[in-house]
């Protein structure tokens, strides 16, 4: 069979037989795995069959250990006893246990499962626990009973994603300005409002499910069904999601589904004594890297428990979709470590996992079909073919890949070359490269680059001065005025061509300062760097408002015009000019990357004949430059000296202009 997505890029035709077998392995596995006359979504129900469930006369839990010998639940419901509470075996290495009484097992009571393996007790927590704490005093992490599938008066039925996203990356424990965890109460009353003030229409949200170690940033989870029980309880983190739906916002969950802690008292690796339960045996399932666990992806007990998982995180929690954590990784057998991917026999070759791509599209599939208004965003620095191309197209079903090659160009250019040097030929193919029919989201910086080790653009740009030259009330300097003018082009040439979304980390729109560094025992387990500075973008006195008031404004103008719909045609790149000009429908960006040569009088091509007004301008005052643009003036498309039509211009060194045809 010949499916589209080898129409859509001439290379893959070489790679038929590749094509072929990737479509092969996703029909037989899901043959395997979906019932005659079932769909993907009746098949990962795991969440409503395993753990903790009430029953019409009390509680009943089941557990999947195929090693185990023998298993036991036990807490404080029965004094930590640990062998008064027998499961038994069922069938397929199930085991199950029924409590009788509706106060056999109350909200709030811990408890362990006990697993015997070979003769040792093995203390677990239960797959499918809800919620996760730990013990202040034992430092003992158990589960928490908790009624996750009682009733919640949701009030969003009517709500659906904005098809085109505009995304506020964020964590919840670090989104306060107080040196503290937050919580999900205190984001959703102090943070949301900021976040939809600021015009974006979705949320990603990074460390929900739980993990113990809070420096990990979320990305080495224990627990897949469980809430993060840092910031609250299951419920408040429903109330946030409710309460974003009602202000329009889309809520993705940042899911971990390419590795998972090794730990085992806390997470799910030897749950049943041994390492292959989820995991590949061996050196194969130990990321050399990241110190975590891998799993065998080709098991279908490991594919019914992770996408259980997405459907659990879907259903219960209503988030809107998922942005899935390390895909490259699960791509190849290698994990991407030290390739550069530089031709397609990378990836159609023997160090592809075919199972992990087979996993891929059953959860895209999933997804789609709980809920057909979802949206999926994959982590993918390889630039897999066909990564969002649809399944029945050959592809693997993701709506977006996020634009990873754009920040990595932003920092080397700023590491490595002088604002004179500047390559604007390769800055636009960076920009705007795609797969073929393949949609992007465009970033500049992410939480990645936001890490101790690294620097955000406006510390990189800035560095030392941010700590005394951010005042507008001080003498300012040239390094502040480069890192103010050059924050600003950079998100607006990056939001406007780099993706059909856009993504941004929180705080980063208003420059803040410094990097993330996590509590740790290296720096005295401070908060001092693990939080968000409010106050200073709230400083009507400090340019961090100027730039916080130009990522609205910039946000604002992309979102009503439907800008990212719009492809961009490259009108005109003059390399000893630094000047860069892009049409999108009927918009003129024109961008001034010298750094310090204005241009009177500059001839611009408009491809059409009309009338343009300046709509924004990163050299406006109210976004803290120097207001060297009439922005009142109507300029009048006609012919140029060249024969080419156009209009001409003042165009300030370091700065850009967006004009819109009347």
């Amino acid at each position: 069979m010949s499916y589209q997505i080898l129409t859509y890029d001439p290379i893959l035709k070489h790679f038929e037989k590749d094509i072929n077998l990737r479509m092969d392995l996703y029909k037989k596995k899901h043959k395997e795995l979906v019932k005659r006359g079932k769909t993907i979504a009746d098949f990962a129900n795991g969440h409503l069959y395993f753990g903790f469930h009430r029953t019409a006369d009390g509680w009943v839990y089941r557990e999947w250990a195929p090693a185990a010998d023998a298993m036991y639940l036990t807490g404080d419901f029965n004094d930590w006893n640990t062998t008064a509470c027998p499961m038994r075996r069922l069938k397929g290495g199930v085991f199950e246990v029924t409590l009788s009484g509706h106060d056999a097992l109350k909200p709030g009571q811990k408890v362990q499962a006990i697993v015997m393996h070979h003769g040792k007790m093995l203390r677990r927590i239960p797959l499918y626990s809800t919620r996760v704490v730990q013990d202040p005093d034992t430092i003992m992490w158990c589960a928490e009973i908790e009624d996750t599938f009682d009733a919640f008066a949701w009030t969003d039925a009517e709500f659906r994603p904005e098809k085109t996203p505009f995304i506020y990356e964020c964590h919840i424990g670090m989104a306060q300005e107080e040196g503290k965890v937050g919580s999900y109460r205190e984001f959703r009353e102090n943070i949301l409002p900021r976040i939809k003030a600021q015009g974006y229409n979705t949320i990603q949200i990074m460390a929900i499910m739980e993990h113990p170690y809070y420096g990990s940033f979320g990305y080495q989870v224990s627990n897949f069904f469980a809430a993060s029980s840092r910031y609250g309880h299951s419920v408040e983190l429903k109330e946030l999601i409710d309460t974003a739906h009602a202000m329009g916002i889309a809520v993705l969950l940042d899911v971990v589904h390419s590795h998972a802690v090794k730990n085992t008292s806390e997470g799910i690796n030897e749950f049943d004594g041994t390492e292959y339960q989820f995991f590949h045996s061996g050196p194969k399932g130990n990321h050399r890297a990241w110190d975590t666990k891998l799993f065998n992806y080709s098991k279908n007990e490991v594919i019914h428990f992770l996408l259980s998982n997405l459907k659990y995180w879907m259903e219960v929690f209503h988030f809107d979709g998922f942005r899935f954590d390390g895909v490259t990784s699960m791509l190849y057998h290698d994990h991407g470590l030290g390739s550069a991917f530089l031709n397609y026999d990378m990836y159609f070759s023997m160090n592809t996992d075919t199972d992990a791509v087979t996993y891929l599209q059953l959860a895209n599939e999933l997804i789609h079909q709980v809920n057909p208004n979802a949206i999926t965003v994959a982590e993918d620095m390889s630039g897999m073919p066909g990564m969002c191309i649809p399944i029945r197209q050959g592809g693997i079903g993701f709506d977006y890949r996020l634009s990873m090659g754009v920040p990595d160009f932003w920092i080397r250019t700023l590491k490595e070359q002088k604002d004179e040097d500047w390559d604007l030929g390769r800055m636009w193919f960076e920009l705007t490269s795609r797969r073929p029919k393949e949609k992007n989201i465009g970033y500049c910086e992410s939480h990645d680059q936001a890490l101790v080790g690294d620097k955000t653009l406006m510390f990189r740009l800035c560095d030392a001065q941010m700590y005394t030259g951010m005042s507008k009330l001080a003498p300012r300097s040239s390094v502040i005025d480069r890192g103010i003018a050059l924050h600003k082009m950079i998100r607006l040439i990056s939001a406007s061509t780099a993706g059909e979304g856009y993504l941004n980390f929180m705080g980063n729109e208003f420059g803040h300062p410094e990097w993330i560094d996590f509590p740790r025992e290296g720096n005295g387990w401070s908060y001092h760097y693990c939080r968000r500075q409010w106050s200073l973008v709230d400083d009507q006195d400090l340019y961090y408002a100027s730039l916080n008031c130009f990522d609205k404004a910039m946000i604002q103008l992309l979102r009503d015009e439907r800008l990212l719909d719009k492809k961009s045609e490259l009108l005109l790149m003059n390399h000893g000019d630094k000047v860069l000009s892009y049409r999108k429908g009927n918009f003129v960006f024109v961008f001034n990357f010298h750094p310090y040569k204005s241009y009177e009088g500059y001839e611009l091509p408009a491809s059409k004949f009309g009338q343009y007004k300046v709509v924004l301008s990163t050299d406006s005052a109210e976004f803290a430059g120097s207001q060297r643009i009439d922005e009142s003036y109507i300029y009048t498309s006609k012919l140029q000296a060249d024969g080419r039509l156009g209009f001409q211009c003042y165009l300030p060194c370091r700065s850009a202009v967006v004009f819109k045809k009347k």
